[in-house]
């Protein structure tokens, strides 16, 4: 569903509609306080059909999901001009041309191609000068050449991909623009291959050897892998991280689940309890012991959150994401394995909506269900701590009241990584403590 912002948004361009009873251009919306730019998953009218309230007009794809656009007014989608799969479309430009019913459609071609707004003054680079004369010019090499352009011509290119051509040293006027208009986007600038004669000479001046296509796969960079890449890149470079790992006995914890899952799987064989969902459990009942571990810093202050709302790493085919099991102190088991599940459906499907993963006061990133017995965690800003869980295993361990002096128990190693600036080493100490006792005591949940 969309947020209410988009909606307001949505609502007002649709009211404008009517006042003039005239067409409009409808821009891409922002479906989240940070995003610059999105995809066009798919339109769900086609041009001229008419929709009604509630209607979905189309998914747009942000760096995290995929979100639903609804109409608020009845109307006709007059004309399309960010079709399905455009990429880089930048918030706030135009993606269709919305219409009335009674309004003469003709127009919609010509206003689809009219440019919303002046853009901006090329800078130095990106004009091209008069060139000199013939006598004074000289021949320019292979790598040299560009396409010509009209005197006094502008080029029309996004914000990203000036950013990106300059810090690479590309030129603009040898790109070709496939955005709307001809404008140069993101994936216009990444695609770019220098002239032959430039190529060679980069291929020479590297040290990497030479390798043809049919040796390797490139896979263009998504959204979402971009805004992974950048975040942990600044949490791992900015953030003081300290680690602390326990080993924590499970075997309780472990009865208790199988007792849990026999009653529950003659109700529902598909609502099982998880080991996860003992995790989750535990750590907002240790949050609660140890709230300075619940924490984020903003820079001026240290919030300190009162409810334990839980981030949960969440594999998919596009990269990792965090939905949040919202309030998890005050729910039982039960409800916490069938949020989680839920949570994670929607993740893997690209249906998130923003709420449900921005945010959050702590996480988990659990990759003991692939066998990795330890591991350590990048902690997702402004969050203060992220918990590493490791698998459970079969382990051997000194047993002095055994005839034999030891015994086998299922061991579960975890590895808490910390924000020096926000939870000092005895406390994140302390939580650690709290953690352990709450799955080797698993009872207490209870209490």
């Amino acid at each position: 569903m969309a947020s209410s912002s988009i909606v307001r948004v949505l609502s007002r361009q649709m009211h404008m509609s009517a006042r003039r009873h005239a067409l409009t251009k409808f821009s891409m919306p922002a479906m989240s306080p940070t995003m610059t730019e999105g995809g066009i998953a798919s339109w769900k009218k086609a041009e001229g059909e008419t929709f009604t309230a509630g209607d979905v007009l189309l998914e747009i794809e942000t760096d995290k999901a995929t979100i639903d656009v609804e109409a608020q007014d009845d109307g006709i989608l007059a004309k399309i001009i960010a079709p399905d799969g455009s990429k880089n479309v930048a918030v706030g430009s135009p993606i269709a041309i919305m219409a009335e019913e009674g309004d003469d459609l003709s127009g919609a071609a010509q206003m689809a191609s009219e440019p919303s707004a002046a853009p901006p003054s090329p800078s130095k680079e990106e004009s091209t000068p008069e060139p000199p004369k013939a006598e004074e010019a000289p021949k320019p090499t292979p790598s040299q050449a560009k396409p010509e352009l009209a005197k006094g011509e502008r080029i029309f290119a996004s914000p990203i991909a000036k950013k990106i051509a300059l810090e690479r040293g590309i030129p603009l006027a040898q790109v070709k623009g496939t955005g709307p208009e001809g404008r140069i986007i993101r994936e216009d600038i990444e695609k770019y291959q220098p002239p032959a004669a430039a190529a060679s000479a980069v291929a020479a001046a590297s040290s990497a050897p030479a390798a043809s296509p049919s040796e390797y796969t490139d896979t263009p960079v998504t959204n979402m892998r971009r805004v992974i890449g950048s975040r942990l890149t600044q949490s791992k470079q900015e953030l003081p991280h300290y680690y602390l790992t326990v080993q924590i006995n499970m075997d309780k914890t472990m009865k208790l689940r199988e007792v849990f899952n026999k009653t529950l799987g003659e109700k529902d064989k598909a609502a099982k309890l998880s080991v996860n969902d003992f995790i989750l459990k535990a750590v907002a009942c240790a949050l609660n012991d140890v709230p300075e571990a619940n924490s984020a810093w903003l820079g001026e202050v240290i919030r300190q959150y009162k409810k334990a709302d839980i981030s949960v790493a969440v594999a998919t085919p596009t990269g990792l994401i965090t939905p949040i099991v919202k309030d998890v102190g005050s729910k039982g088991l039960a409800t916490i394995s069938s949020e989680a599940k839920a949570l994670a459906k929607k993740a893997r499907d690209g249906k998130l909506a923003p709420q449900e993963y921005q945010g959050g006061t702590f996480t988990v990133s659990n990759l003991g269900m692939y066998d990795i017995e330890h591991f350590t965690a990048i902690i997702n800003p402004p969050q203060s701590c992220i918990l590493a869980v490791g698998t459970t295993k079969p382990t051997i361990v000194p047993a002095p009241e055994e005839e034999r002096g030891f015994k086998t128990v299922n061991m579960m190693k975890v590895t808490l990584s910390s924000d020096h600036r926000t939870v000092d080493g005895a406390v994140g100490a302390r939580w650690m403590t709290a953690f352990k006792g709450y799955l080797e005591n698993p009872l207490t949940f209870m209490l």
